[in-house]
């Protein structure tokens, strides 16, 4: 018997998505994404001059990921500031979003991305990548392509496709594993896959399959949101 999702989703079905770019006036890019009720915005600023000096690398820009989930984002109050997993997650984002940017245009210089979650259901650290990467092109930074990301989780003996909360912290059979995976859109290439579980090996190609037929429907809204207001400035 298939797995039986708690908010009624079917096995392949993502919860509704919004996506909005230039909702933070001072930032040089910013963009937000919320996969339901989990909710990322993403500012950038930069390039800029990197201090200290000898921090600089003079072929290319350095990319610095920030990712906080806010005190106020989940039920059981976090303590502000940050945290070992947030360290972490910032790193793996910076690794996610890297391969779609062309830094070398800046050499010497900073490109800081800010990704603050401000309501968590799970899932948080995708909808960061999606955020952040409208954000770099809104602000105009030389991209290859958009970064598309989603998480994918086996329950029990199923695999669904963006886990919410719930589904995070289930325990029943076989136990839950959840996987965050981003891609290059158009490209066959994987920026990201941070497995947290266990899941056999034969499962793992019905698991990318599945992550990129959301990716298609996630860079489509991408696409449309960036597309909207690049026409509403002409």
């Amino acid at each position: 018997m298939a797995f039986k999702r708690p908010d009624g989703r079917k096995l392949d079905e993502i919860r509704p998505i919004t996506a909005k770019v230039g909702i933070i006036p001072n930032a040089d890019g910013s963009a937000m994404f919320t996969f339901g009720k989990t909710v990322a915005i993403a500012a950038v600023y930069g390039p800029r001059m990197l201090h200290p000096q000898h921090m600089q690398d003079p072929k290319t820009a350095i990319l610095r990921v920030n990712y906080d989930l806010l005190s106020f984002s989940v039920e059981d109050r976090k303590k502000p500031g940050p945290s070992r997993r947030s360290q972490e997650i910032s790193k793996v984002t910076e690794w996610a979003l890297s391969p779609a940017l062309d830094l070398k245009e800046f050499p010497n210089t900073v490109i800081d991305v800010q990704i603050y979650i401000l309501q968590a259901n799970a899932s948080t650290r995708v909808a960061g990548i999606n955020a952040a990467s409208m954000a770099l092109a809104q602000a105009g930074i030389p991209m290859r392509d958009l970064v598309c990301a989603v998480s994918v989780g086996k329950m029990d003996k199923d695999i669904v496709i963006d886990v919410n909360d719930e589904e995070e912290h289930f325990e029943d059979g076989e136990g839950a594993t959840d996987t965050a995976t981003a891609r290059l859109a158009n490209s066959d290439r994987f920026t990201l896959l941070q497995l947290d579980g266990k899941i056999q090996p034969s499962l793992i190609p019905k698991a990318l399959e599945m992550a990129n037929k959301a990716f298609a429907k996630i860079y489509e809204i991408q696409k449309k949101t960036l597309k909207g207001v690049m026409e509403e400035k002409e």
